[in-house]
C-alpha cells in the first residue's frame, strides 16, 4: 500500500511539475511591426540581395510628419535599422558594393528621396549612424502610386542590369536601381 502511495504521490508531482513547466512559457503577442524579408529574386536560392526590415504601419498618421519625417535620416523601416545583405558585389550609384551585410537608411523628401548604404550595422534606429561609415548613398525621385498601403512594404523587381527595390507607404513609391 505504502507503495502504491509513493507513486501515486511521484506521479501526481511529474503532472504537476510539467503543467507548471508548460504554462511558465510566455510568448509575445504579434509585434506591431512585424519583422519581414524582402530579397533578389524572390524565389530560388540563388539570392544576390536580401533586405530585412520591419513594417511600421500608418494607423491614422501621415508619412513625412510623423512618420519618416521629410528631411530627415530615417531607418527605412522600424526597430533596428534595416539590413541589407549582397550575396555578390552589386553596383549602386556607379559604386561596386562588394558582397556582405550593411544598413539602409534613408532621407526621405516630399519629391526625392536620399538612399544610403552604410557598413554600419546591429543598430537601434538610426544610432550608431556615422556619416563617415557610408558606403555609398544616391537620390531618387519619389512618385505617387494609385492606392495607399497601410504597411511599409519593399519589394524587388527584375530588370536587365539587375534589379529595382521599390520601397512603398502610404502612396508614395520609391525605385532604388541596383546592377550587376
Amino acid at each position: 500500500m505504502k507503495t502504491k502511495s509513493i507513486i501515486s504521490t511521484i506521479a501526481m508531482a511529474f503532472v504537476m511539475l510539467i503543467s507548471v513547466n508548460m504554462n511558465a512559457q510566455k510568448f509575445p503577442g504579434l509585434d506591431k511591426s512585424p519583422l519581414d524579408l524582402a530579397s533578389f529574386p524572390s524565389r530560388g536560392a540563388d539570392k544576390a540581395i536580401k533586405v530585412f526590415y520591419s513594417r511600421p504601419q500608418l494607423k491614422g498618421r501621415t508619412l513625412g510628419k510623423e512618420l519618416a519625417p521629410f528631411g530627415e535620416l530615417w531607418r527605412t523601416g522600424a526597430n533596428d535599422a534595416t539590413q541589407i545583405q549582397f550575396l555578390s558585389d552589386m553596383k549602386f550609384g556607379g559604386k561596386t558594393i562588394k558582397a556582405g551585410a550593411y544598413s539602409l537608411f534613408t532621407i526621405p523628401g516630399e519629391k526625392e528621396w536620399t538612399i544610403i548604404i552604410s557598413s554600419d550595422v546591429d543598430n537601434w534606429a538610426t544610432r550608431g549612424y556615422k556619416e563617415s561609415n557610408e558606403v555609398a548613398r544616391v537620390t531618387v525621385p519619389a512618385t505617387e502610386g494609385s492606392e495607399s498601403l497601410e504597411a511599409f512594404s519593399i519589394t524587388f523587381e527584375a530588370t536587365d542590369a539587375g534589379a529595382t527595390m521599390h520601397l512603398g507607404w502610404d502612396k508614395v513609391r520609391v525605385a532604388v536601381p541596383f546592377t550587376k
